[in-house]
């Protein structure tokens, strides 16, 4: 049975608060008001708000961008899939991972999930893991309170739970955006929160080339990677991107001797 880890606000959120309140009451007491403190606490706010959007910040708390140091010189590259299971794409992604023997971490939308139970045990018959990736996937997800953060999350803990037998240990946000409320959520639901080193966004562009050469710049160990199985855009042809781009990256992996793993 796992620990439930108890949250602690980030340094930023911390002083953020610590700020709002001084400051605002300063503000309050002073008898024209300040005007340079004004601006201060509507700036201290304005990078609050634009921590919720900036899917790679840490401001807001715990934010796994890169694999530990140890794993990175071991030349370990994090491969991890969104928004599946799809039951066009998804089982073409595991025969590339097959025939180029590496294993992935698999984002699922629960809901989907639920409509193909059967592909979501082949994804862990096949050695790859299963990570929590809420249960709708809603566009509004960073709108949150803590209660529609919890009742979301938990849901799709459960259900992906059932679903392999194993709870899933990372939670990746819908487009990689949160606000202040979600990591007491994580905490007691005892996930981590992952968003990416580098991303292809072959969810928008359809070119493989394009996907490849966003990824592929400056790879190294430790960098995680972001792909999709589901939602994938589709190239000229009306064929996922994903099936061609995924061949293209992995070879350049082996080119330069890393290793594609879970998380």
């Amino acid at each position: 049975m796992r620990l439930v880890r108890h949250w602690l606000p980030s340094p930023f959120l911390r002083y953020s608060a610590v700020f709002q309140v001084v400051g605002g009451s300063a503000a309050l007491l002073a008898p024209e008001g300040s005007p340079l403190l004004i601006e201060a606490l509507a700036a201290n706010h304005a990078i609050a708000v634009g921590a919720s959007f900036c899917p790679t910040s840490p401001l807001l708390g715990p934010n796994l961008t890169r694999l530990p140091a140890e794993r990175a010189e071991r030349n370990e590259l994090a491969l991890t899939f969104d928004d599946g299971p799809d039951a066009e794409t998804t089982p073409r992604v595991l025969d590339l991972l097959d025939r180029y023997r590496v294993k992935a971490s698999f984002f699922c939308i629960a809901a989907r999930a639920e409509r193909h139970p059967k592909l979501v045990r082949e994804i862990i018959l096949r050695g790859h893991r299963i990570e929590n990736h809420t249960y709708r996937h809603a566009h509004t997800f960073a709108l949150s309170s803590v209660g529609g953060f919890k009742k979301e999350i938990r849901r799709a803990q459960h259900v992906l739970t059932d679903l392999t037998g194993t709870p899933p240990r990372y939670f990746r946000a819908p487009g990689g955006m949160r606000n202040p409320w979600l990591q007491p959520v994580l905490n007691s639901l005892d996930l981590t929160l992952v968003s990416w080193t580098r991303r292809g966004y072959d969810a928008v562009f359809g070119d493989p080339r394009k996907i490849v050469r966003r990824l592929a710049k400056n790879l190294g160990g430790g960098d995680i990677l972001l792909l999709h199985d589901g939602s994938s855009a589709h190239d000229h042809n009306g064929r996922p991107a994903i099936l061609e781009a995924l061949p293209r990256l992995l070879d350049e992996a082996a080119r330069l001797r890393l290793n594609p793993v879970p998380l």
